[in-house]
């Protein structure tokens, strides 16, 4: 059988330019080519129909270790993470991700450099080779992941919705997987992990259950045949889609309320209804209407009228968790503390509104509203690199016809108010859970779910109950939104003749200062406005910072209303506190944005602190030379660091080396998260990873070296993939003093200089060495250390040992941050009037 090529016609944006094409290889693998001649980056994924639901039963979590395993290596490239060596030594990032039905994979690369990484990425799913020494390593890993995730409030409470469900349907398992469920338990059945692995792998892994999205530089015809050179051989056999029947609810599971006790400070409260999965009625969206009118935050709506009461802080509602089985409806409120004594009052109004909801017979504008919102936010979207379009296309590829999976399920097209009827009668007390999480229940929560050890209670609530908090909430205008003023009707582009690349400055006075670029580059009906307020006495003392910011939140507090119109039509907008002040973003469809803009300015000009809602939120950017060094450095080591101190180790599941650039202080960033060891040992891996390294940098090749040079210059050649891009390039030019609007090509220029002609100061492999050795290296005499070390409950004894410790010649234990602050000297730095502290 030989490649089938569709003839669809793909539902694309108005304004893309790129070109597709959808196979079907011979092994029944489906696969969407992109073409997009101006891209940097080749990207691609494939979603595998196998998730947690597939685990093995007393085997959780072993479809999210698969997924690790599969990054180790294969027969053809059998040396362990070679993959992801490959890949970031050029220019390229990879990851993936197990949910409850799919598994997606994904990377992204040098567009020079897409053959042999697609090569590498099809060994997934070709012969992966699974060792006994990887296998121990990774659950390692596994089992650290899940340990962070311990802390992780959203985790823990998905996880406690799923302990209350059916044992019988696979919602209720538990799909991180940890050391007990990849290591002790198969031990004590007699199982081999590893063995399991294989079989796992070999049973679900089939072509049919996968789909590809490759994305490349190269023409159609081009990726089509390098698609069937490295993916065709992938075994196909006949594997049937996985099918998960029924409700995860049953009756015992709903009229529920279970109270939650958090790792974090603050109250929420999520109400949530088993319903009739939309899937199949996508273009009608009948959860897209209720959720726009239940989420709505404007004047009349559930969110104004709380907030109004000074109960709530914020308001989320939608459909979720959808597949073709089944499906959620929620509402998420974050609550004050006087929302806490005031949850029935707060339940009663909910459903008093979709008691309003019930008799609007729902006026079709609203719908037209919505699909006009969609479509005007489809066809004009912002191009987003590549690496999240084609993770974005692979997942819609599994529940979406050929010719939407471009488009998913986001525009709405076909109004039919039964089906918001169907989804609505749902809506109802019989169906409800309830989950409250406050750190109030500690103490009083006799319960504890097993894998994350989240403390509750359940208690059963009957329709009676509801009835009352129905009756007695309180008796608030509550009402529809009004037609929104701020959709877009002029899409129209206002071409410029003349290409300007930077910007110009159109205005200058004693107060301002006026720049100005037009859009010359995207060509979409979009502008960006940044205004920055220089107030000098805004974050003079700590008591000022602290007023600023409460000015910013308070001013976001009462901007939220009639904003929120704004921001569901394609406009947005940002306050936000700055070391000289504060700073106003706009942005969106340039037809209505003078009206957002206006209403903000007019907002700062009439302020005034409301003492309700104040008691509810009280509680030269430099050396060229050196910095692509320092960039360097990072590039060729962070590989190896997370191998090192992660997989070798295994420290923790989070660690990272990156760059860090505070106001100008540059320099290299160790992060490390464990639960196994305390700071100090973490600190004294980080510094034998680098006497380990010096290995490599010295016996680096110069072939090597120029790779990862180039490789380098490539992501810093990167181009801009739209208008906020750009402009927040540009912004950081402008409020740092520094006007580089160049910089991306002066940075590329030089360091290509310093490589390539003799004739200026280029960059050798030797002074390379040079830098490392006098900035990085250990003992190193240039070397300026900042260790910042957090102390958890499972160290605290080594915590208070060494804070009685002598601390050695070489280091300085801060105790007072101020004092110590102010006995540093100054960095110096480029915009006027400030400077920064040196460490």
């Amino acid at each position: 059988m030989g490649v089938e090529v569709s003839d669809v016609e793909f539902v694309k944006a108005r304004t893309d330019k790129r070109e597709y094409r959808g196979i079907v290889l011979p092994n029944a693998l489906e696969v969407l080519l992109i073409s997009d001649p101006e891209t940097d980056k080749a990207a691609a994924s494939m979603d595998v129909r196998v998730g947690s639901f597939c685990d093995p039963e007393g085997l959780e979590g072993l479809a999210h270790f698969l997924e690790h395993m599969l990054f180790y290596a294969s027969e053809k490239y059998p040396e362990e993470e070679s993959y992801g060596k490959y890949i970031t030594e050029h220019g390229g990032s990879t990851n993936a991700t197990t949910s409850s039905e799919s598994t997606n994979f994904y990377f992204d690369v040098n567009v020079d450099c897409s053959e042999e990484a697609l090569d590498r990425f099809a060994q997934f799913f070709n012969k992966p080779l699974m060792s006994a020494d990887a296998t121990l390593r990774e659950i390692k890993a596994v089992d650290s992941e899940n340990k962070k995730n311990l802390l992780s409030d959203s985790c823990r409470m998905i996880q406690l919705e799923k302990h209350l469900s059916s044992k019988d349907h696979p919602y209720h398992k538990f799909s991180t997987g940890n050391w007990e469920t990849l290591e002790i338990k198969p031990k004590e059945k007699g199982l081999d992990i590893r063995l399991e692995l294989i079989k796992f792998y070999e049973e679900s892994y089939s072509a049919n259950l996968m789909h590809l999205v490759v994305y490349g530089k190269e023409s159609l015809d081009n990726l089509q045949s390098l698609v069937e050179s490295k993916f065709s051989d992938i075994r196909n056999i006949g594997r049937e889609h996985f099918q998960f029947l029924g409700q995860p609810y049953s009756s015992e599971h709903l009229q529920i309320l279970v109270k939650a006790v958090p790792i974090t400070e603050g109250d929420v409260l999520r109400i949530k209804w088993q319903i009739t999965p939309t899937l199949r009625y996508y273009k009608e969206g009948p959860c897209n209407y209720l959720s726009h009118l239940i989420g709505h935050e404007g004047e009349g709506s559930l969110f104004y009228v709380l907030k109004k009461l000074g109960w709530a802080l914020s308001l989320v509602a939608g459909e979720a968790g959808a597949n073709f089985e089944y499906s959620f409806f929620f509402v998420s409120i974050g609550l004050t503390d006087a929302g806490h004594e005031h949850i029935e009052d707060i339940i009663g109004l909910l459903f008093k509104y979709i008691r309003l909801l019930q008799n609007s017979r729902f006026p079709e504008w609203i719908f037209n509203e919505i699909s006009a919102i969609s479509k005007t936010q489809f066809h004009y979207q912002d191009k987003v690199p590549p690496i999240s379009y084609v993770v974005s296309i692979a997942s819609c590829m599994q529940f979406f016809p050929p010719e939407d999976w471009l488009v998913g399920g986001s525009l709405l097209s076909k109004f039919v108010p039964s089906r918001i009827q169907m989804i609505l009668d749902e809506l109802t007390p019989s169906k409800v859970r309830i989950f409250w999480e406050s750190k109030k229940f500690d103490g009083s929560a006799n319960l504890v779910e097993p894998w994350y050890g989240t403390p509750y209670s359940v208690e059963k609530v009957t329709p009676s109950m509801f009835q009352q908090w129905i009756e007695k909430a309180p008796n608030e205008n509550l009402h529809l939104p009004k037609p929104n003023v701020f959709i877009p009707t002029d899409l129209t582009i206002k071409l410029v003749q003349e290409k300007v690349k930077v910007p110009i400055m159109l205005r200058k006075s004693s107060f301002s200062r006026l720049w100005y670029k037009p859009d010359t580059m995207f060509l979409t009906p979009k502008a960006y406005i940044i205004i920055d307020f220089n107030c000098p006495l805004a974050n003079h003392t700590p008591d000022q910072e602290i007023l600023t910011s409460l000015y910013v939140r308070l001013l976001l507090d009462y901007l939220n209303a009639f904003a929120y119109d704004a921001d569901i039509a394609g406009l947005s907008y940002s306050i936000q506190q700055t070391v000289t002040g504060f700073q106003v973003r706009v942005a969106g469809f340039n037809d209505k944005l003078k009206i957002l803009l206006d209403d903000i300015i007019s907002q700062i000009e009439k302020f005034e602190v409301k003492l309700d809602r104040f008691s509810v939120l009280k509680t030269h950017q430099e050396n060229v030379k050196l910095n692509v060094r320092l960039h360097l450095f990072s590039f060729v080591a962070s590989q190896p660091a997370f191998h090192q101190l992660r997989t070798v180790e295994q420290l923790g599941y989070i660690v990272y080396l990156s760059t860090r650039n505070d106001y100008g202080v540059r320099g290299l960033e160790f992060v490390i998260q464990s639960t196994l060891k305390d700071p100090r040992h973490l600190d004294t891996r980080v510094d034998a990873f680098l006497t380990m390294f010096e290995k490599k940098i010295y016996e680096m090749p110069d072939a090597e070296f120029k790779r990862n040079v180039n490789a380098l210059i490539d992501v810093k050649l990167e181009k801009f993939k739209n208008i906020w891009e750009e402009s927040s390039f540009f912004w950081a030019e402008i409020w740092s003093g520094t006007l580089m609007f160049d910089r991306m090509e002066a940075d590329v220029n030089a360091f290509i200089l310093q490589l390539q002609v003799e004739a200026l100061k280029k960059l050798t492999k030797e002074e390379f060495i040079d830098y490392f050795n006098q900035y990085i290296k250990v003992d190193a005499p240039k070397r300026k250390t900042l260790s910042v070390q957090v102390y958890g409950r499972n160290h605290y004894e080594e915590y208070k040992k060494i804070i009685q410790e002598e601390q050695s010649p070489k280091t300085y234990r801060i105790k007072d941050i101020f004092s110590f602050r102010r006995s540093r000297p100054l960095f110096s730095w480029s915009k006027g009037g400030s400077s920064h502290m040196e460490l």
